[in-house]
């Protein structure tokens, strides 16, 4: 079964909870999952030996009562600069990154894992932090750098989002040496502060012209809504009081002009009225905002006789 974590900062430490996913969605394999090897990463670092621990340049040939600190540093993390995120389906991005290390450390091995993770709130205490369903893969570049690709995968429909999660989030990454059953860690790096992404609520804009068709010199009146994801109901509902623009192209024209701007109403929805000029195609059209990605709705065709 596949369990994700998230992260809550508790007392001044670092408590995992488990979120399990319903086996539809799990993934093989009857080893410790990657979020139980993330987890161990970040209790080992709340621990008060981790402040003591000093940097090995090996990953530990011998099982340590503590894990040491990994001779490890991330850079060059690519991520995209927003992540939009639905009701229920699953979303992955992808994230990119180089390890400079030591020597002796091979990040193509089975027991030398990493990836990256993103967090909202600060790196010592997150109120939330999400992860890849996998660990990253990685090259080697030389024998002190390798480069590194995997993803972070959201399952909105499983809790993992509350809607005050929407908007800014920072980018990090781990790496952590395991024993060969995968049941110890005996090593780790962590950093933080890599790159940033805005994670936010998938939008959705409605238009309906109407009547259809209208006489020339008329009026024609344009209703519409605009809504976006609710991550706790797991449905769409209205975005309200949002600027949103009416715009408008001739039947021949590619280019829409923009007409007015007016406001959304308590629950998202949008009405006006324009005279008719000519033959062509009415829409509403979203800028977005940090927390909900832009939108234009479909243009509504409206014959002018």
């Amino acid at each position: 079964m596949r369990v994700r974590a998230t992260v809550a900062a508790v007392s001044g430490a670092l408590a995992l909870s488990a979120l399990v996913v319903p086996a539809a969605q799990a993934a093989g394999g009857s080893g410790p999952s990657w979020a139980d090897q993330v987890a161990k990463v970040k209790q080992a670092e709340s621990t008060p030996a981790a402040a003591n621990r000093s940097a090995a340049s090996t990953f530990a040939a011998e099982k340590t009562a503590d894990p040491v600190v990994l001779d490890a540093t991330f850079s060059g993390l690519k991520i995209a600069s927003a992540v939009k995120v639905g009701t229920t389906n699953h979303v992955a991005t992808t994230v990119t990154y180089k390890v400079t290390h030591a020597a002796d450390l091979d990040f193509t091995s089975d027991t030398l894992l990493t990836g990256a993770y993103i967090y909202k709130g600060s790196y010592d205490e997150p109120v939330n932090m999400l992860f890849g369903d996998e660990p990253a893969t990685c090259t080697n570049t030389s024998a002190t750098v390798a480069t590194c690709k995997g993803d972070i995968d959201i399952y909105p429909a499983y809790g993992e989002l509350l809607n005050s999660d929407a908007g800014a989030w920072h980018v990090g990454a781990l790496a952590e040496s395991i024993s060969a059953d995968g049941t110890e860690l005996l090593g780790y790096a962590d950093q933080g502060g890599l790159a940033a992404t805005n994670v936010q609520r998938y939008s959705q804009l409605t238009v309906n012209a109407a009547p259809e068709p209208v006489v020339k010199g008329k009026t024609v009146t344009v209703t519409g809504k605009l809504s976006r994801a609710n991550w706790e109901t797991n449905k769409y509902a209205g975005y309200s009081t949002q600027s949103v623009k009416l715009q408008y192209r001739k039947k021949s024209s590619t280019t829409y002009t923009t007409l007015k701007t007016i406001k959304t109403s308590t629950t998202g929805t949008l009405k006006t009225t324009v005279k008719a000029t000519a033959d062509g195609y009415y829409r509403f059209s979203f800028a977005g905002t940090t927390t909900t990605p832009a939108v234009s709705a479909a243009g509504d065709y409206v014959d002018v006789k």
